[in-house]
């Protein structure tokens, strides 16, 4: 599905782990097939035994796994995290690529790839963190929403920003219309933060993410969004 780039680097390994329809997937997918991501997805993992994301990567001829998170129900933990591990570097991953897994990941993963598990949470992070993100903004009465990949750490959306994207929050929004909106820009932001590492142009410093070779001066790629001040 990908191969060296002009740069001569060989393709990025990643590994997706998601639990429903994989959408984020499907654009990671298409991305590599249109020439546009030097990665390579050596597999699909999943803790849901028959979410859609399963299906959509043995379409493409992607490995793909059922691995039960048992006994827990929010987090990945104990003798499965141990599962994930092994199934991970069996099959070579370099990086992880979380599309809509909803667990907790904890420090025997984190350890296992450090620096390495990217997710991405619909919401300009740190805002509204955790479930339903667009209702939150929207309740919240927010101008402006989006979505933020991320580095993952041991908190729930805490770790160093990527690439983020903005929406504008429109006077009729319904929480469906406003999460629609950001999940296109979500299949533009998990491409764009892949191209970036898989071009080694991401330096975590502290709380930041620099960019080194990238043709962008920020981790930030915002829709343009017209605000009137009276």
């Amino acid at each position: 599905m990908s191969r060296k780039d002009s740069a001569g680097r060989p393709p990025l390994r990643v590994a997706v782990l998601g639990s429903g329809k994989g959408s984020n997937c499907q654009s990671i997918i298409e991305a590599i097939e249109a020439g546009r991501l030097n990665v390579r997805i050596v597999c699909v993992i999943s803790d849901v035994e028959n979410a859609f994301i399963l299906e959509r990567a043995r379409r493409r001829g992607i490995p793909a796994f059922y691995l039960s998170a048992a006994p827990f129900k929010t987090k990945l933990d104990g003798a499965a995290e141990l599962r994930y591990v092994e199934t991970l570097r069996e099959h070579g991953a370099e990086v992880i690529a979380l599309a809509g897994f909803m667990r907790m990941i904890k420090q025997g993963l984190l350890a296992a790839f450090p620096n390495r598990i990217l997710n991405i949470h619909p919401a300009l992070l740190p805002a509204f963190p955790g479930m339903e993100s667009w209702r939150q903004a929207l309740d919240y009465g927010a101008k402006v929403a989006g979505c933020t990949v991320h580095f993952v750490d041991a908190g729930m959306d805490t770790g160093p920003i990527i690439v983020q994207r903005a929406v504008p929050v429109l006077d009729g929004d319904t929480a469906e219309t406003l999460h629609a909106r950001i999940q296109t820009e979500e299949r533009i932001a998990y491409p764009e933060a892949l191209r970036l590492l898989s071009e080694g142009s991401l330096a975590i410093e502290g709380r930041r993410v620099r960019l080194g070779n990238s043709p962008y001066s920020f981790p930030c790629c915002f829709q343009s969004v017209a605000i009137s001040i009276l």
